[in-house]
């Protein structure tokens, strides 16, 4: 059982909009802090938004800040990432990921969970 599985990934023109959702597993996703990794080709990972595990803080690097808004329903065992003014270089594959305690991680292997990824590309 694959305990993170991402979607809403897809192709979108430079200020457009995507919602990314994370559906979990297998774990306690309300106990977790949640977070989006990505990852451009031929480039190392990319912290991009961490939440804690009640939804009452949040956290974005400020290449997205402003732009990128992080949620969770725990009820729906869902994280969602809503991606507004979308330019070219938010282009990566987005990785969703757990942690019990930590955020702003930016190497996938140190989470607890992760997923396979979904791929957003920005282009005209």
């Amino acid at each position: 059982e694959v305990p993170l599985v991402e979607s809403g990934g897809g192709l979108v023109q430079p200020g457009g909009s995507l919602r990314l959702s994370c559906a979990a597993s297998g774990f306690t996703f309300g106990s977790y802090a949640m977070n989006w990794v990505r990852q451009a080709p031929g480039k190392g990972p990319e912290w991009v938004s961490a939440i804690n595990s009640d939804g009452g803080r949040t956290h974005y690097a400020d290449s997205v800040k402003g732009r990128f808004t992080i949620s969770r329903d725990n009820a729906k065992n869902t994280l969602y990432l809503q991606m507004n003014s979308l330019k070219p270089e938010d282009t990566a594959m987005y990785y969703c990921a757990a942690h019990k305690l930590a955020a702003g991680l930016a190497a996938l292997s140190l989470y607890d969970y992760r997923g396979q990824g979904t791929q957003v590309t920005v282009s005209s």
